[in-house]
């Protein structure tokens, strides 16, 4: 399937134009009473507005006529930019109702423009996109544990939009809830080099590397044996937490952590708080582990 934001010329056309301070009455005041329409204030001498326009462009095409996009040269047309007060460019405004909703200033990275788009549709009535509906699907699946069923749904979700974030690192969540640390690297390294800070993706990056450290599943036992012959060797009880973590028993993994951290919060340069600190990225704040592991930590740390 082709990539959305790269629509054809003539139908991103009728959604894209240039207009001056004469039809932005029409342009943007009455054609907002019908949708919402974006304007675009640049100039020729403006770089970052170079970077940011065909952007624009790209997201409101992909939009599929959800939005409009009405651009204007504030050096021949000055009279709008000064009634709005605009004093630095590029400056993104939305209209909803022959009003200003919403906006922006500067070069925003792509994925932000995105959602700013997808927000102000919503905000119109618009509601979830369809790719936005399969994402959510598939996460219910993935928190259902049907692996296969949310692997599906959010590969048929990157089929329609490929640089999809959520879809992005739930795929690669899928990956690893099956143990393919190879296919969930793979995934997350076509997550777009501006996202790399959403929190879905740090929070998947995190589990991954705490995967890595676990190791293979079935050795807990061994561990345990380990750290019940000697309670204070400190290396055994974070191999059991790790083997913990392989098995998926995190509330157990994250109880041996904190052990290791209130007999020695120094012991390899704080490896048991990072490790901690780790995991509560990995679960999410909504976890209800990590908000009872965090009020933990903090007790051993001002006890």
């Amino acid at each position: 399937m082709s990539d959305p934001t790269l629509a054809p010329a003539d139908t991103a056309a009728p959604l894209i134009k240039d207009t001056t301070d004469r039809g932005f009455a029409a342009d943007v005041i009455q054609e907002s009473m019908n949708q919402p329409v974006i304007v675009d204030f640049w100039a020729p001498w403006c770089g970052p507005c170079k970077q940011l326009t065909p952007v624009l462009e790209r997201q409101v095409a992909a939009a599929k006529g959800a939005v409009k996009l009405v651009k204007i040269n504030i050096d021949e047309n000055p009279q709008i930019a000064g009634r709005l007060r605009i004093q630095s460019i590029p400056a993104v405004y939305a209209f909803r109702g022959g009003q200003p909703v919403d906006g922006f200033m500067g070069a925003l990275p792509e994925s932000q423009v995105k959602d700013f788009i997808k927000r102000l549709a919503a905000a119109a009535g618009g509601g979830p996109s369809a790719v936005d509906e399969l994402v959510a699907g598939a996460k219910e699946a993935l928190e259902a544990g049907e692996v296969a069923v949310a692997a599906q749904a959010f590969s048929e979700a990157l089929q329609a939009e490929p640089d999809n974030v959520a879809a992005l690192a739930g795929l690669a969540r899928c990956y690893l809830a099956t143990g393919d640390l190879e296919g969930a690297k793979q995934v997350l390294a076509a997550v777009p080099e501006e996202a790399r800070g959403n929190e879905d993706v740090k929070a998947v990056e995190s589990a991954l590397a705490l995967a890595e450290k676990a190791g293979p599943a079935g050795e807990s036992a061994k561990f345990a044996a380990l750290v019940e012959a000697e309670p204070d060797n400190l290396q055994h009880r974070y191999d059991y937490a790790m083997a913990l973590l392989a098995e998926n028993e995190t509330e157990k993994a994250m109880d041996e952590l904190l052990a290791i951290f209130k007999r020695d919060r120094k012991w390899e340069d704080e490896k048991a708080r990072k490790e901690l600190l780790t995991l509560f990225e990995a679960l999410g704040a909504a976890d209800p582990l990590v908000a009872a592991g965090r009020r933990k930590l903090a007790s051993l740390l001002f006890s």
